[in-house]
């Protein structure tokens, strides 16, 4: 066949076809079309049929001629996050992202309410990256604490923390973050051993911690017994504790630590005065059920939902094997200067089953039970604890015992500011 074709076979070919223009138009039509009914879609699903709340983005970040190629090459890319809605935004999905830019709201030194336990930098602390991580989840945007809003959600109201140290770090933070902002003699502390109160008269607010580290009753609570094969747990009584909780507007509570001895359990039933004869060893899973049941029990007893608001900050996780993150040549988290990269990262220091208690116990309670879940966002955090910049007895860690991390490295409490700054950035995003 020759390559050139007559007028009437060209014109025979087209026959039947449509010019590629008009191809083209069609289309680029339906296209359309189809963009216009897919949002459509889109808004009832998120509206009517699953009626979840809205979820405003975050406006877009487009490419300017006004700025040069360097910055349009940080421009590019599409931040599709919504703004933060507890309902919506999973907050354990995420990373942490390191921005030397990020300042403390407090340091060790300018906060007064802190305990040497936790002043890592006063305590001779050289490196300061731990303190310049911000945690991002992937779905939404995280605010930023804001001392001024967190009185003013706070104004005429009283706020608790109950648990053990480690939520006692928690209100610290809390108390160093709102503190700074308001004048020496508008704000008013005192310390109890087992109930502190820190007082902003400004706003007739006050932030408070309560030391239960069990939640319920031991023999361990304020003449503290450092062999745990001595501790004694009374499993069904928690009014000893909880007549200081009452007339609470916002209570957050924690309990696990304490519970995590590696040992089986002494708990009791009634007095005391039963002695030796009148406990019973429970597997630790079993024992921490039981309590809890007391303490939900008390919560649905006597807690108004109307009046007080109750939270429950998981387990704060503890490292104390390096080989959990890789690092065999590791001596516990001595010496970590950097987060953990892998995803949903888990140590032995968080125990799933504990966690499992905790989310039975409360699903069963009548009075509704906001959790914080900081356990997955702290377990990547393994350059963030005490580590050896910490008290042991009262007493700052001398450079002999700093010297042997094996026996005296902190690696469950965390230093402050950090890592529960960003609980309380949590918490906070939820009142």
């Amino acid at each position: 066949m020759s390559l050139a074709q007559s007028p009437a076979a060209t014109i025979k070919s087209y026959r039947g076809k449509l010019p590629l223009s008009i191809i083209t138009v069609l289309v680029c039509s339906f296209a359309i079309i189809a963009l216009l009914y897919t949002e459509r879609l889109s808004s009832l699903s998120s509206g009517s049929i699953f009626k979840l709340s809205s979820c405003p983005k975050r406006n877009h970040i487009k490419k300017s001629k006004n700025k040069t190629a360097e910055q349009n090459i940080y421009n590019t890319e599409i931040d599709d996050r919504f703004d933060f809605d507890p309902e919506e935004c999973n907050v354990v999905n995420g990373k942490w992202v390191f921005n030397s830019s990020i300042k403390p709201l407090y340091s060790d030194r300018t906060c007064p309410y802190l305990d040497m336990q936790v002043s890592c930098v006063k305590n001779g602390r050289p490196d300061s990256d731990y303190r310049h991580w911000e945690w991002q989840p992937e779905d939404c945007t995280l605010p930023r604490f804001n001392p001024e809003l967190a009185l003013k959600k706070l104004r005429n109201k009283r706020l608790l923390f109950v648990g053990d140290s480690l939520q006692r770090g928690q209100w610290q933070s809390f108390v160093c973050m709102v503190e700074s902002i308001i004048p020496e003699d508008k704000k008013h502390f005192k310390r109890g051993r087992s109930h502190t109160v820190f007082k902003a008269k400004e706003y007739s607010a006050s932030i408070e911690f309560y030391w239960a580290p069990f939640l319920i009753e031991s023999n361990s609570d304020l003449q503290i017994i450092g062999d745990p094969k001595k501790r004694i747990l009374k499993v069904d009584s928690i009014e000893k504790h909880a007549k200081h909780w009452g007339a609470v507007d916002i209570i957050v509570f924690n309990t696990y630590v304490w519970w995590m001895s590696g040992i089986r359990l002494k708990t009791l039933w009634g007095s005391f005065a039963n002695g030796a004869d009148g406990f019973e060893e429970l597997d630790t899973p079993i024992a921490y059920r039981i309590g809890l049941k007391t303490w939900a029990n008390w919560i649905d007893s006597t807690i108004n939902p109307n009046r007080t608001r109750v939270f429950f900050t998981t387990m704060s996780p503890t490292h104390t094997k390096s080989i959990d993150w890789g690092n065999k040549d590791g001596i516990k988290c001595f010496n970590e200067t950097k987060p953990v990269t892998k995803k949903k990262h888990w140590g032995s220091g968080s125990d799933k089953k504990m966690m499992s208690v905790v989310s039975d116990v409360v699903k069963k309670m009548k009075v509704p039970v906001t959790f914080l879940n900081i356990t997955q966002i702290s377990e990547y955090r393994i350059d963030a604890h005490a580590s050896v910049y910490t008290e042991a007895g009262g007493k700052v860690l001398t450079e002999e015992e700093r010297a042997d991390p094996l026996r005296h490295a902190d690696c469950i409490h965390w230093c402050l500011p950090g890592v529960p700054d960003t609980w309380n950035q949590i918490f906070l995003a939820h009142l």
